[in-house]
C-alpha cells in the first residue's frame, strides 16, 4: 500500500507546477511586449531629436570653401569677368531707367540791351554781372513766392548760363512736374529783370524778356535703353581694366596647376635627364 501514495505525490506536485509555469512564462512574454513596444516609442523621438541637432560644419569649413572657389575660379575660363561685368552693368543700367524719377528742364532767355547814351559793349559785360546774380539770396528771396518753394529748394533747381559772344542769359528751372520746371524759370526771369530795370538809369543797361519757358514735352533724364547701355558700356571697361590688372597664371599641359610666379615648366637638358 505504501508504493501507490509515493506514486500519488509526485503526480500532483507536477500539477501544481504547470500552472506556475505558466503563469511565469506568460508574466515573462507580457513583459517583453511591453519592453518592445517602449523601445518602438522611444525610436521615432530620438530619430527627431538627432535631426534638429544642428550640424557642425568644423573648423576648416572656411578653408574648403576656398579651395572649392579656386576650383571653380580654374575651371571658368580666363576672360569670364568681361561679359559677367557687362551683363551686371546693363542691368543696373536698366533698372536705374525704370525706377528713376524723370526729371523735366525748361529754360528763359533775357537780353541786356544798351541805352542811347551807353557804349554798346557795356552789354556783354551787365549780362555776364547779372548771370552771376541771377541765383543770388535778393533774387531768390524775390522768386521764391512766385515758384511757391523755400528759397533753399528753389535754389537748388536753378541754373544760369551765360555766353562770352552775346549779351544773352538763360535761365532753367529743373523739378519732376513740367509744369513746375516752368514756373521757376520764369519767376527767377522776372526776378533779374526787375532787380536790373531798377537801377537802368544809373548802368545804361537794360534786360528784355527774350524767351518765356514753358512745360517740356520730354524728360531730360536718360531713358531706359539708354541708361543699359551706360551701365553695360561702364561694366565692360571695369571688366577689361580687371583683365589687364589680373596676373596671368600659366598652367601645365596635363592640366595641372599654374607655378607661382606664373613662370612655365621647362623640361631639363637631355644630358641632365641621361646622368640622372
Amino acid at each position: 500500500m505504501k508504493k501507490p501514495k509515493e506514486q500519488q505525490q509526485p503526480a500532483a506536485a507536477a500539477d501544481v507546477q504547470e500552472p506556475a509555469a505558466k503563469e511565469a512564462e506568460k508574466k515573462e512574454a507580457e513583459k517583453k511586449e511591453a519592453e518592445g513596444k517602449k523601445a518602438e516609442g522611444k525610436a521615432p523621438a530620438v530619430k527627431g531629436a538627432a535631426a534638429k541637432k544642428p550640424r557642425r560644419t568644423g573648423p576648416g569649413w572656411p578653408r574648403r570653401c576656398a579651395a572649392r572657389a579656386r576650383d571653380l575660379g580654374r575651371r571658368l575660363p580666363r576672360w569670364w569677368p568681361l561679359p559677367a561685368l557687362v551683363a551686371a552693368g546693363g542691368l543696373c543700367g536698366t533698372a536705374y531707367g525704370l525706377l528713376a524719377t524723370p526729371e523735366y528742364a525748361a529754360t528763359s532767355y533775357v537780353v541786356a540791351v544798351t541805352g542811347k547814351d551807353a557804349q554798346p559793349g557795356a552789354a556783354l559785360g551787365f549780362a555776364q554781372a547779372y548771370g552771376r546774380i541771377a541765383t543770388g539770396d535778393s533774387t531768390i528771396a524775390y522768386a521764391r513766392v512766385a515758384a511757391g518753394m523755400p528759397a533753399d529748394e528753389l535754389r537748388s533747381r536753378v541754373r544760369t548760363e551765360t555766353s562770352p559772344d552775346s549779351p544773352m542769359i538763360a535761365i532753367t528751372g529743373t523739378s519732376d512736374r513740367r509744369s513746375e520746371a516752368a514756373d521757376i524759370a520764369n519767376a527767377v526771369a522776372d526776378a533779374v529783370f526787375v532787380s536790373s530795370n531798377q537801377v537802368a538809369k544809373n548802368t545804361g543797361v537794360q534786360l528784355v524778356s527774350f524767351s518765356r519757358a514753358i512745360p517740356p514735352a520730354e524728360p531730360v533724364s536718360p531713358s531706359a535703353p539708354i541708361s543699359a547701355g551706360v551701365g553695360a558700356a561702364a561694366g565692360g571697361l571695369i571688366g577689361g581694366l580687371v583683365l589687364l590688372v589680373r596676373p596671368r597664371g600659366a598652367r601645365r599641359a596635363d592640366g595641372g596647376p599654374a607655378r607661382e610666379g606664373g613662370s612655365a615648366l621647362v623640361p631639363a637638358p637631355a644630358a641632365e635627364r641621361e646622368r640622372v
